[in-house]
């Protein structure tokens, strides 16, 4: 009977022992896996905590880029409408520069009326007619001519850079046109006066 107990519990006692031999590479090779888990987690959180800043960097380069594109749009519209706003005004003073050329101005008439003055100064108890007339007729007709044709040549060229830079509408190099055309005149009548081409100084004996 003893000798029965014995060799069973001999027998249990290795079964036992066996069965916890087996169970524990299992154990093992949880722990493993689970170790294994851990560390796939652990770089997969590293990854992310990598790859926030870097996307935070993206986009805020993308704002940044929005921003300045946004800015660059409003300057491009902005460049267009300050342009045309100049280019209207240069129309249009051209234009009446070239009308004030054909009419005459207030500062042709001071200067006339000083060459007038000067010429009676000169010629006053000792000029002979011919020294009167070409010193106070002939000197204020030709002094009005040369402001008159100064301001033809200032209408002229402004319609000129007007109607040259691109980009204009077109009511604006309607206007440049007509300047131009003005100054021109201006310019024409203003030169055939000074140089006495249409009409000559009046002779004494005439």
């Amino acid at each position: 009977m003893d000798t029965k107990t014995t060799t069973e519990k001999t027998g249990e006692n290795a079964d036992a022992a066996a069965t916890a031999e087996a169970a524990a590479p299992v154990e093992e090779k949880a722990a493993i896996a689970l170790d294994k888990q851990d560390a796939e987690q652990a770089k997969e959180q590293d990854a992310e905590r990598e790859t926030e800043p870097a996307a935070a960097l993206a986009g805020a380069d993308a704002d940044e880029a929005e921003d300045g594109d946004e800015d660059d749009e409003l300057l491009a519209e902005a460049a267009p409408s300050s342009a045309g706003i100049g280019g209207a005004a240069a129309a249009v003073v051209s234009a009446a520069l070239g009308a004030v050329a054909l009419t005459g101005t207030w500062t042709g008439k001071v200067v006339s009326e000083r060459e007038t003055l000067l010429g009676q100064i000169k010629t006053s108890g000792s000029g002979t007619p011919a020294q009167q007339i070409s010193e106070i007729y002939g000197d204020a007709w030709h002094s009005t001519a040369l402001v008159n044709g100064v301001f033809a040549l200032i209408a002229l060229l402004v319609a000129v850079l007007v109607l040259v830079l691109p980009g204009r509408p077109a009511w604006v190099r309607s206007v440049a046109v007509a300047g131009a055309v003005l100054g021109g005149l201006g310019l024409l009548l203003s030169v055939g006066t000074y140089f006495d081409l249409f009409l000559s100084l009046p002779t004494a004996g005439s």
